[in-house]
């Protein structure tokens, strides 16, 4: 008995202990990334949430249904669509942030005109806001002062009968002051309208790629059955976002092949695809918690080195490509924990912090870089520059943290190379597969040893050609010297 009421005694005081000593583990939600197999390997976190944006934690109440979401500056745009108004955020330090400004409307003419559903909102350096006021069928342009300046109404053009709703959801403007703009129900791509709000037609329509199945039934089929076979249309794009060069990010949920694409002012698609594959989010996709089907990419937003972030509404994913269009990480989900979202709706960044948006919940999730996330884009930025030693030095430090991380492999290989160092070039890139960059690494290193090496090849293969004939000649002398 007194044995037992000691082990009981002991017992009790280990769980003591162990209930006392603190967690240490740091909060984590779900990131990875793809191998050369397609296969998800998961990493550490390369962003973890920092605060929430909640109207009801401010004066201005609950946001209701937001749609639309825009940062310049320190400011917070938010297109607050359920209560009709353009609510204006600001961020204060230590993660706090206070309203600004309430858009509910305009006075046009001497009268006052309230926003209907407004879905996106867009500002200029010099501080005039573009409303993509939707259910009026408008998009309204304001002065810093928010006075009212011009409306783009519905064009006169084929896509619109008398019947038809001019209906703009998204949009950006350029810095010649021309809109484009993305109506529900329009498929030949964006609405262009210059500084004066006239209509000049449509870009960057999307790319229809039918499948081989598809194709051959059509060519095998009748005149009337193919009259009656769906035309091949352009899918309508989600999103756009323009980046510091001018050049326009957009996004499709209706082309998984090409999800995200970027468009010069002649609306041709320039986005680099050097990955493993094209940026499309998940390449291995199941039916987990019951969601099936690709990725689905709602929004995305250019960041200032180049690298480019989507969010997905499929899974509740944001995926953050380089500008090869290799994947760095992908990391969140659906759900109500911390840094989860149950209808994903906008995406934009301050710096290299994230702002997703949730419709569903009205909040503003704001996301910053890890110690290794900023490994990561430290080490992009420093091979962007040529500091070449720095950005290899900086992967080496990625790869103590995430040894699978194959864009590490890869981004020292690159330095490598750059710093002709083709041997461990070819050793990194082989490590990981990279055919592409590996041939490249070989060429040069093969013709820098065929330099390097020229002159001794060159010694040899004269004594080969001057061999057979140095041998006749002894021969021949020696043959003479035993005969005489």
């Amino acid at each position: 008995m007194k044995h037992k009421c000691i082990k009981l005694i002991a017992v009790t005081l280990l769980i003591s202990i162990v209930c006392a000593v603190p967690v240490l583990a740091e909060p984590s939600f779900y990131t990875y990334n793809y191998d050369y197999w397609l296969v998800e390997v998961p990493s550490p976190d390369a962003y973890r949430v920092s605060s929430y944006i909640l109207g009801e934690n401010m004066e201005c109440g609950a946001f209701k249904d937001p749609q639309g979401l825009y940062i310049r500056g320190d400011l917070l745009y938010i297109c607050d669509s359920g209560n009709n108004r353009i609510v204006v955020v600001k961020a204060l330090e230590n993660a706090k942030y206070e309203v600004s400004e309430i858009i509910e409307g305009v006075t046009i003419e001497g009268e006052f005109s309230p926003l209907n559903y407004p879905m996106d909102v867009f500002v200029t350096p010099e501080n005039d806001i573009y409303v993509a006021d939707t259910r009026n069928g408008r998009v309204l342009r304001l002065d810093a002062q928010r006075n009212f300046v011009s409306a783009i109404n519905k064009p006169e053009d084929e896509t619109f009968t008398e019947t038809a709703e001019f209906l703009p959801f998204k949009l950006v403007v350029d810095v010649a002051g021309r809109v484009f703009l993305q109506a529900q129900n329009v498929n030949k791509g964006f609405m262009e309208f210059d500084i004066n709000g006239d209509f000049i037609g449509y870009m960057g329509a999307n790319r229809v790629n039918p499948s081989a199945l598809e194709l051959i039934w059509r060519a095998l089929s009748t005149r009337a059955q193919r009259a009656q076979q769906d035309l091949f249309i352009p899918t309508e794009y989600s999103n756009l976002a323009v980046d510091e060069e001018g050049f326009i990010y957009a996004t499709n949920t209706s082309n998984y092949a090409d999800s995200v694409r970027r468009l010069n002012a002649m609306g041709n698609d320039i986005l680099i695809r050097n990955g493993i594959e094209a940026p499309m989010g998940d390449l291995a996709v199941g039916t987990a918690a019951g969601i099936s089907g690709n990725s689905k990419f709602i929004d995305v937003t250019a960041l200032e080195n180049d690298c480019y972030a989507c969010f997905d509404r499929t899974r509740g994913r944001i995926f953050v490509y380089d500008f090869q269009g290799n994947l760095l990480y992908a990391f969140a989900g659906l759900g109500n924990r911390e840094g989860y979202f149950t209808m994903p709706t906008a995406l934009d960044h301050m710096g290299m912090s994230l702002f997703a948006l949730d419709s569903r919940t009205g909040a503003v999730t704001r996301m910053d870089l890890t110690d290794y996330g900023k490994l990561v884009n430290d080490a992009l930025l420093e091979y962007k520059k040529g500091h070449y030693d720095n950005s290899s030095e900086l992967w080496e430090q990625v790869l103590k943290r995430n040894g699978n991380y194959d864009l590490a492999y890869i981004g020292i290989g690159r330095a490598a190379l750059r710093q002709n160092d083709y041997k461990k070039a070819m050793e990194y890139f082989k490590l990981k597969r990279n055919s592409a960059q590996y041939g490249k690494a070989f060429q040069l290193y093969r013709k820098e040893w065929m330099e390097t090496n020229l002159w001794w090849i060159l010694v040899i293969a004269a004594v080969l050609i001057a061999t057979p004939a140095l041998y006749r000649r002894i021969k021949r002398v020696w043959k003479e010297v035993q005969e005489s």
